[in-house]
């Protein structure tokens, strides 16, 4: 009654502190939300933990605790997040949980590495269907890499890659069903791209490169590799020879060593363009040396339905087009005609 009818009185101010005071401490507190707790004691089974403004002291399983894989570094007095479920439930305690409070903490910093494009660090822990688990070393949150995004090529075994850490580019972050999809071959890809333009930096449009090998060759051009395994370049059809060239297996073999000359550098897409004719002269650099209306003995390097190419020397191709091969058969079939050679 006293204090009732004396607000201004020493004890009323002091009790309208502590119970603002108090009523600040649990306006913290919220249902869904991650708190630090106070660990005060251990035992075999639980771990007490105490949080300012609570009205009791929340309890910690510890085969939760060792599903984390955190028993050995807990010590009475040291802190942990714990995530608060329930303020008090039906028998009036306080229900927290430590393996919750993780993974939404690692949501979180995957959805900060997922924004800003940069990649985590994780480790693989075990193969599934389509792919394997990997775990995020940062906060022990797990996430799926699809069996392609390993490698940059095909792994028939990965054992040495199990439980190594290394890099991993966030690819596909699913955050209504909680889901996320890492790539390393991304990172793998990338690592060699810089490495690759620091390469090419090298290199000069007119540079010789000597002895590079046959890799493959398609129906437009052939692939050589370059310093053993530096880089691959293309040779186009048309920069292999001066000559008539059908396929490029008509010349080449994979494994066969030649010079290139590198005619163009693209530092964006980072392709290099070589040709193989460009280190020998052009043969039409020759062409003065024949006259118009004089005679001269041609060799058939290929038939078509309207005529012959023939070549004047090698390198140096015309064509005999099927109207000049006679005054009198018209409509002829140079294939009737000729052979090759």
């Amino acid at each position: 009654m006293e204090i009732y009818n004396s607000l201004e009185s020493k004890a009323s101010k002091e009790f309208q502190e502590l119970l603002n005071s108090q009523l600040s401490k649990t306006k913290n507190l919220a249902e869904g939300k991650i708190i630090e707790g106070k660990i005060t004691k251990i035992t075999e089974k639980f771990v007490f933990l105490f949080i300012e403004g609570l009205k009791s002291e929340p309890v910690l399983d510890i085969n939760e605790l060792k599903s984390m894989g955190i028993t050995d570094s807990i010590k009475i007095g040291e802190k942990i997040s714990v995530l608060l479920e329930r303020i008090e439930d039906k028998n009036g305690e306080v229900l927290v949980s430590a393996t919750k409070a993780q993974k939404i903490k690692g949501w979180h910093k995957l959805e900060k590495a997922y924004e800003d494009e940069k990649p985590i660090l994780g480790k693989i822990v075990s193969k599934c269907k389509g792919g394997v688990i990997v775990e995020h070393v940062e906060t022990g949150s797990l996430v799926f890499c699809p069996g392609s995004q390993i490698s940059d090529k095909p792994l028939k075994d990965i054992s040495d890659l199990m439980n190594v850490e290394q890099e991993f580019a966030i690819i596909k972050l699913d955050k209504t069903r909680g889901n996320a999809c890492v790539s390393r071959r991304q990172i793998i890809s990338s690592h060699k791209k810089v490495d690759k333009a620091k390469i090419i930096e090298r290199y000069s449009v007119g540079d010789i490169i000597k002895d590079a090998v046959v890799k493959s060759y398609t129906n437009f051009g052939v692939f050589f590799d370059v310093n053993h395994g530096e880089f691959d370049c293309l040779v186009h059809l048309q920069e292999i020879s001066y000559s008539r060239i059908n396929h490029p297996d008509e010349i080449f073999n994979v494994g066969d060593k030649h010079d290139l000359k590198i005619i163009s550098i693209d530092k964006e897409k980072l392709q290099v363009n070589c040709s193989i004719k460009q280190l020998s002269p052009d043969p039409f650099d020759h062409i003065s040396n024949y006259e118009l209306g004089k005679p001269y003995k041609v060799k058939v390097v290929k038939i078509t339905d309207y005529g012959c190419f023939c070549e004047l020397e090698p390198g140096l191709t015309t064509l005999l087009h099927s109207s000049e091969i006679s005054w009198v058969k018209k409509n002829i079939q140079p294939k009737k005609m000729f052979k090759v050679n």
